[in-house]
């Protein structure tokens, strides 16, 4: 019995966070793995979308694409108790010129771990080999300026990039909702780290993404950034200034905002 008891709080224990603290309007959570992370960021998004379907009957939410989504996103569906069918999905970037079924599209990425394993009311694509760019990323900004953006998940780039808001395009005061950037060498090679591209000469050099000020209009914001990695931009994150610089700054502006670590990328703080 007490060996069952002692393996229990040892499972408790390592369920709660290390740390919890402020950085300007910014709220911080470090928790003992990104295993753990995952987890307790699943069941906080959890309770927040059943309370928000309870309160206003729908909800709408914007996704980001990584590999700091997946096990996130996995815990997520696995939890049910959401009522899928009354939520509408949107995502935060496309590469440019590629289709919807080419292994690095994030279109494939949201139908594969998420659209086809859930009863979405909609989910609502960029479309990155749309024949005129421009008119797709108007026709994007109208859908999601329509209704209030509930929440938005996010992860954070090696550059400090958010969505496709490189520190060489990114605006803090962006008169778009979603614009067509180049990327910088940074993203493009964190995208061959993680497997997206075999080498930087087939990563596009353009892609669609939602812009900052319409990411930070959203009721409420998440960003997990977990990994040795990400210890770095953290560190520049939350001690550096508030600069395009390392746009993931602009989130200590953001009462409704929340950045979740695991000890990996808080090593440096």
């Amino acid at each position: 019995m007490w060996i069952g008891l002692y393996f229990l709080l040892i499972r408790l224990d390592m369920l709660t966070k290390i740390k919890s603290f402020t950085v300007d309007s910014l709220s911080v959570e470090v928790y003992p793995s990104a295993s753990v992370l995952a987890e307790n960021v699943a069941k906080v998004v959890q309770v927040y979308l059943r309370s928000l379907l309870e309160r206003h009957g729908k909800a709408r939410i914007l996704l980001a694409t990584g590999s700091s989504q997946i096990e996130f996103l996995n815990i997520l569906i696995g939890l049910g108790e959401i009522d899928w069918s009354k939520i509408t999905c949107f995502h935060l970037d496309e590469y440019l010129g590629i289709s919807a079924d080419h292994p690095a599209s994030f279109r494939r990425y949201m139908r594969e771990k998420v659209e086809r394993r859930i009863n979405l009311e909609k989910f609502h694509y960029i479309e990155g080999d749309a024949e005129e760019p421009f008119q797709q990323s108007d026709r994007y900004s109208k859908l999601l300026k329509s209704q209030p953006i509930d929440l938005c998940c996010l992860g954070l780039g090696e550059n400090g990039h958010l969505g496709f808001n490189d520190p060489s395009v990114a605006n803090f005061e962006d008169t778009y909702d979603v614009k067509l950037v180049k990327l910088d060498d940074i993203n493009r090679q964190q995208q061959v780290k993680q497997g997206n591209f075999p080498d930087i000469e087939k990563v596009p050099q353009y892609a669609f993404t939602v812009t900052l000020p319409m990411i930070c209009r959203a009721e409420k914001i998440i960003c997990l950034a977990p990994e040795t990695r990400k210890a770095k931009v953290v560190k520049q994150m939350l001690q550096g200034e508030i600069t395009t610089k390392c746009p993931a700054t602009i989130l200590r502006k953001q009462p409704q905002a929340s950045l979740f670590l695991d000890i990996d990328s808080a090593s440096l703080l």
